[in-house]
């Protein structure tokens, strides 16, 4: 049987049309549930409408003063039963802003078909975070850590309500799943527009425009 692998999400990712357009289908064979890992904290990156997530003993250096529990938690989405070629269209559309590393994320509630998935089940005002020593056991799995410069990331934590307030409109179209990465240009003065287009056959197109 072919290996699968289990991965968290917290940025544009956790809306799942995003996500399917990513990887080019709309993942019947793909579970996912609302998860949380501690100690790391998710930035506004310069320039650009999705996040960086890091490990807080390394984005401390960012804060004037230390980090409230909840504040030093990121909340998203676990899916498992990923395959090799998801991980690799993954991998394409994070780009080398990433690396993808293992990490202890706690799942929040049972998962779930992502097929049958709607934006809806990600609360864009989530409930408190629970005791500490009444999460559940951590599951192992991958995500996208930041590898770019501390220095292009803002102190202000990511939050995925406002991005879908006012930005996931530019990332998703009704019709065709649509996601759009905004990179900042390697001398930081332009915007670099990658889109990955599935079509209603679930061809995959790949569009960079500069």
């Amino acid at each position: 049987m072919p290996e699968t692998y289990t991965a968290f999400f917290y940025g544009t990712l956790l809306h799942p049309k995003i996500l399917q357009g990513v990887i080019g289908h709309p993942g019947q064979d793909l579970q996912i549930c609302p998860a949380l890992i501690l100690e790391h904290t998710r930035h506004q990156i310069k320039h650009a409408d999705y996040p960086a997530m890091l490990p807080y003993t390394q984005s401390s250096a960012l804060f004037s003063q230390e980090l409230k529990v909840d504040d030093r938690t990121v909340r998203g989405t676990l899916v498992k039963g990923l395959s090799d070629s998801d991980i690799a269209l993954l991998d394409q559309f994070e780009g080398d802003e990433y690396t993808l590393e293992k990490v202890q994320v706690h799942p929040l509630k049972p998962f779930k078909p992502l097929s049958s998935s709607s934006p809806n089940d990600i609360p864009l005002d989530p409930p408190p975070l629970p005791p500490l020593d009444e999460l559940p056991a951590p599951i192992e799995a991958k995500t996208y850590i930041w590898a770019g410069k501390l220095s292009d990331l803002r102190p202000d934590l990511w939050e995925y309500a406002d991005f879908m307030r006012y930005n996931a409109a530019k990332w998703i179209k009704d019709t065709n799943p649509v996601a759009a990465e905004h990179q900042r240009g390697i001398d930081g003065t332009h915007t670099v527009t990658k889109e990955i287009i599935v079509t209603d056959e679930g061809k995959q197109v790949k569009v960079t425009i500069e």
